[in-house]
């Protein structure tokens, strides 16, 4: 099959294009780094140097491809995420359209029906093709952020940032405390980005009749056995994730200079997750959990952590 691939080489495309060209596909990822095209050749794959903000070079990229992976990489230098995600999304659904393409899988979020100014995954709703939206928790390698902090470096006032995959999150790294409107005993499901690549790569294969909804999870748990895990891992035992009110949450993004549309999105996105919305709707789709458990990640995590 001849398959699209976008992302460039993140978390997810890239084992997601090393899965498929090991099964005998016909890959090209679209990446808007020139410099990644070595790398992306060296997987087997071809290269399409281009934005998605470039509606011709998405057209012209899709034509003749079976399948199309659209993902959109999150911006936090927009000044309104969602204004943000929803061009990009309509980039996708015009050139998709143009294209002719008949199956296609869209990467969105566990929280994605939840928050109203994130929720794209309507606009590829007319298009005369077999749809697949992804949903995955939170990412197990967003952990990678709070390194420093983790070290007690990079403070920004009383209140330091940490990107945690269209979330942020606020740690304190002197007293080893990860804090968020979320947090404390709240059950959230993390996924190891290889988890969503396999599961993404079974879905682009399936010709489902109708739009399907896939949630993607590697394990469940509260969020401070989550900071264990991670903590113990780095010699830091004690960590905690401790639980924010929605204003202190919002105090802290703008201390972190986030444009106040982003950050009134991102608190309500780990609103959600706080009061168990996301979870609720995890459950009732049954999804098949993932083999990478947070304790194997964290290994990984600790040799980075450890590098730095």
């Amino acid at each position: 099959m001849k398959i699209i691939v976008t992302g460039s080489l993140g978390n997810i495309s890239q084992p997601l294009t090393a899965t498929l060209i090991a099964q005998g596909h016909q890959v090209t990822v679209i990446s808007s780094d020139s410099k990644k095209q070595t790398a992306i050749e060296a997987l087997g794959a071809a290269a399409a140097i281009g934005s998605i903000a470039d509606v011709n070079f998405l057209t012209n990229t899709f034509k003749g491809a079976d399948v199309v992976y659209a993902m959109i990489p999150l911006s936090f230098t927009e000044p309104d995420l969602g204004a943000y995600m929803h061009r990009m999304a309509q980039n996708y659904a015009e050139a998709l359209k143009e294209a002719g393409i008949k199956r296609i899988v869209v990467m969105s979020g566990w929280a994605a029906d939840l928050v109203k100014a994130e929720n794209v995954e309507h606009l590829f709703d007319g298009l005369d093709a077999s749809i697949t939206i992804m949903r995955p928790g939170s990412f197990y390698t967003n952990f990678y952020q709070s390194i420093g902090l983790i070290k007690g470096k990079g403070f920004l006032g009383k209140f330091l940032t940490l990107r945690y995959s269209g979330l942020w999150a606020l740690l304190t790294g002197k007293t080893g405390l990860l804090m968020g409107n979320y947090g404390g005993d709240d059950r959230i499901v993390f996924v190891s980005p290889k988890d969503i690549a396999d599961a993404v790569a079974e879905e682009l294969l399936l010709q489902p009749k109708e739009k399907t909804i896939r949630y993607v999870g590697s394990e469940e748990m509260t969020c401070n056995e989550a900071a264990k895990i991670i903590g113990s891992a780095v010699g830091k035992p004690w960590l905690k994730w401790v639980l924010l009110s929605d204003k202190e949450m919002l105090q802290g993004l703008k201390m972190a200079k986030l444009p106040e549309k982003l950050a009134e999105i991102l608190v309500e996105m780990q609103a959600a997750m706080h009061i168990g919305k996301t979870l609720e709707n995890f459950h009732r789709s049954q999804p098949k959990m993932g083999k990478v458990k947070l304790s194997d990640f964290a290994k990984e995590f600790a040799a980075v952590y450890h590098q730095k």
